[in-house]
């Protein structure tokens, strides 16, 4: 009898076991997004400091992306321009589509101004004449000198298509993997590009997801401008005066005011693009951006909001600051062994030399000191050392590698160094040896 109560208890506690381990497992499941919770047909959670993509839903797919363009725009201005400047406007500028500020040719405006303009009210008309301020400066010494005012529409058009260049060039510096812009206002376009083998391709105006999400990242976060940056597109309404005229724009970023720690953002729409956003949170120090793209149509306006908050709180409720150098986290030193040192001088003849190692002080290959991680997920430790080295060796010479990976990227990097320096054999050790072994007398 008392057997068969013990096996049974087993039994109990087994499916006990069991039962509570599948309840968690399924508790941690409803709590994730799927795709299906979403309107958008693209969508991106990331963390702004490392880049790493929290949630996607065709993340990587490119597509059209409409006035949240204007991001890349801004930051492009900023970087190569001057607030305080004035432009003059084009009239290929002048001619753009609404929305628009309904500038004039002729008319000059200060760059602070229309950026405001470009960012609050997404005027395509201020894209345009911010993009030839910039873009006339990579232009013929006539075409610089020229006023843009006077410029022909393909002279407006060559300015514009410098500043293309800029924008393009700027993605691929912070690490876009599929984006290409056309115009700096994000009206779908489609360029001709002749590549050095005279084959002829069409170029769409688009990114993806993920890459919005990162040149967002950048504009809050690294970019030495990115302070105007949130000053500019956090701004509630801004109103000026030029040419003879009063205007009034009003931020049209209504997710501003729907969660606390809203940062930044930019809307969008084409009809060939739909409803589109970008936005960034910052809340008890982590730093999260959600991208949208394809997000509905007329009469869904309101999605890119229920997405973008779905995301966000997804991302506070399951995310959290966990640091590489923690304990139980942290590489132990304890692991590494002495490397060999062949040909090395050694304090008695026919030994072996070798020398010690070390993580290296505090200066990392990479920059991140830890990562947002849900509960469930884990950093590895890995790392990578020399077995042997040729004299001579120097104090400090890098020896290995140690790696925190999570989801197979590495995150951070530390170098395993050598502790003390080992000289090579050469005749005066071999001299400085015999006579200690044979010639002096004990």
């Amino acid at each position: 009898m008392p057997m068969k109560r013990i096996i049974g208890g087993f039994f109990c506690a087994f499916f006990l076991m069991f039962s509570c381990a599948g309840q968690v497992q399924a508790e941690e499941e409803a709590s994730r997004i799927k795709d299906t919770d979403l309107y958008a047909a693209s969508a991106v959670l990331m963390d702004a400091d490392s880049g790493r993509v929290l949630y996607g839903k065709n993340e990587d797919s490119p597509m059209a992306m409409a006035s949240t363009t204007k991001i890349m725009s801004c930051i492009t201005v900023l970087e190569k321009g001057n607030l305080e400047d004035e432009l003059q406007v084009s009239a290929y500028a002048a001619s753009m589509p609404k929305v628009k500020l309904y500038i004039q040719k002729g008319e000059t405006y200060q760059v602070k101004d229309l950026l405001y303009s470009l960012m609050l009210e997404s005027h395509n008309d201020s894209a345009v004449a911010l993009a030839e301020y910039i873009g006339k400066q990579y232009l013929s010494e006539e075409l610089k000198e020229k006023s843009t005012a006077d410029y022909t529409v393909e002279e407006s058009k060559k300015a514009v298509a410098a500043f293309a260049a800029l924008m393009n060039q700027k993605a691929e510096e912070i690490g876009c993997k599929d984006t290409y812009f056309v115009t700096p206002n994000g009206l779908d376009a489609t360029e001709t590009i002749t590549t050095e083998d005279g084959e002829v391709i069409q170029k769409e105006h688009h990114t993806t997801a993920a890459d919005l999400a990162k040149v967002m990242s950048y504009c809050i976060k690294q970019s030495e401008q990115k302070d105007t940056f949130l000053k500019i597109t956090r701004t509630a309404s801004y109103g000026f005066s030029a040419n003879g005229r009063s205007f009034y724009c009003n931020n049209h970023n209504a997710f501003l005011s729907m969660m606390e720690g809203a940062l930044s953002g930019k809307t969008g729409f084409t009809n060939k693009a739909g409803y589109c956003y970008v936005g960034a949170l910052e809340r008890d120090g982590r730093t999260f951006v959600v991208a949208l793209l394809a997000c509905g149509w007329p009469n869904n306006k309101s999605y890119k909001w229920s997405d973008t908050k779905k995301l966000m709180q997804y991302g506070l409720d399951n995310y959290f600051y966990r640091s590489f150098l923690e304990e139980g986290t942290v590489f132990d030193e304890q692991q590494l062994k002495p490397v060999e040192v062949t040909g090395g001088q050694t304090d008695i003849l026919g030994d072996v030399a070798y020398t010690q190692c070390a993580v290296e002080g505090k200066e990392q290959v990479s920059q991140y000191e830890g990562l947002l991680l849900r509960e469930d997920e884990q950093i590895q430790v890995e790392y990578s050392q020399k077995e042997v080295l040729e004299a001579p060796v120097e104090q400090g010479a890098v020896v290995g590698k140690i790696y925190y990976v999570v989801d197979d990227t590495i995150y951070r990097t530390e170098n395993i160094v050598t502790t003390e320096a080992v000289a090579k054999i050469d005749l005066k050790w071999c001299m400085e040896q015999i006579w200690e072994r044979f010639c002096i007398v004990r």
